[in-house]
């Protein structure tokens, strides 16, 4: 059975037209409403360790565009007034978190004797927003492509799990919208499967989960500028997340301009296929390789972190 099904492996892999067409379709599939946002990651995960990805080259790129523009997307669907009374309740757990979630993992990454980089670019990664704060942070330490690529690669392959673990721990555990929406922005790393968690338990954990982890994102320049004086960077660059601001753009519009808001339900469809896409493209950049890049001990860390700001968050959040 093994063999069978490396050969199909490689029969997909040399004929790079098939792989196109494969590639193609199976994104055409993920603009229906029936394909849900983690049954796209499947499907792209299948791609990736089966037939291949024949664009690798440009997913990063369309990942991140993508990702952006449907996030903006999701903001025609928010209230402003909603917005700012979740942001003032995540900001308490926003500062604690990310003081918390950096400081132990630089003490895991000293525990599994991780490069020092790598394991910051982990921590700063679980701590704001996975990989858009790894890759604003790489370049502030002057990390090599090995080190963020480790870095991306433990980000990647836990934001597939919380995907679908947090719903179900969710529903088990009967949380609210609020505290779930709370929960997820905090607790998952990139935006795009905090997004696509919320959106799958509902409306209202959708707009807290979107609009704290934005909130959150924010944090990366703080964070950025405070690593260039600890590595000792003066000539480092910051990249600012300019895409939030389009996204409160969008809310503001949504809320105060009724022309816009009523077209805003189908702006938020929209935006909902893009991370249905999103999701789908972030699978399909998870092949065999990259999973095999990431080594025991920088992923033990990462599980580890992750496991105890999630655990953590969800106390605080149930309890006090």
């Amino acid at each position: 059975m093994k063999t069978a099904i490396v050969n199909i492996q490689q029969l997909l892999r040399m004929n790079a037209a098939v792989q196109q067409v494969i590639f193609v379709l199976i994104l055409l599939l993920c603009l229906f409403p029936i394909i849900s946002p983690p049954v796209a990651l499947v499907l792209g995960l299948v791609i990736a360790n089966v037939s291949g990805h024949p664009f690798l080259h440009l997913n990063h790129k369309a990942t991140n565009v993508l990702l952006q523009v449907s996030v903006v997307g999701l903001g025609f669907g928010m209230n402003v007034h909603s917005a700012v009374a979740a942001g003032k309740e995540g900001f308490v757990f926003t500062i604690g978190s990310i003081i918390a979630t950096i400081t132990l993992g630089t003490l895991f990454g000293k525990w599994f004797k991780v490069q020092k980089k790598t394991s910051h670019l982990i921590s700063c990664g679980t701590a704001i927003c996975g990989g858009s704060a790894i890759a604003a942070i790489a370049p502030v330490i002057q990390s090599d492509e090995k080190q963020t690529s480790v870095a991306l690669g433990v980000i990647f392959i836990l934001n597939s799990i919380a995907l679908f673990a947090f719903p179900l721990v969710g529903h088990w555990l009967n949380m609210s919208q609020n505290d779930f929406g709370m929960w997820c922005a905090i607790a998952i790393h990139d935006t795009s499967s905090v997004v696509g968690a919320a959106n799958k338990y509902g409306a209202e954990a959708l707009q807290v989960a979107t609009t704290v982890k934005l909130a959150r994102a924010l944090w990366i320049i703080p964070v950025a500028l405070i690593t260039a004086v600890v590595f000792k960077n003066k000539k480092s660059k910051v990249k600012i997340p300019y895409f939030i601001g389009l996204f409160i753009l969008a809310m503001v519009c949504n809320t105060y301009f009724s022309p816009v808001a009523s077209v805003a339900p189908h702006l938020v469809s929209i935006a909902k296929i893009g991370l249905t896409v999103t999701m789908f493209l972030i699978g399909a950049g998870l092949n065999s390789t990259v999973l095999k890049s990431v080594g025991m001990f920088p992923l033990l860390q990462g599980v580890l972190l992750w496991v105890s700001i999630a655990v953590g968050t969800l106390l605080a959040i149930l309890y006090f």
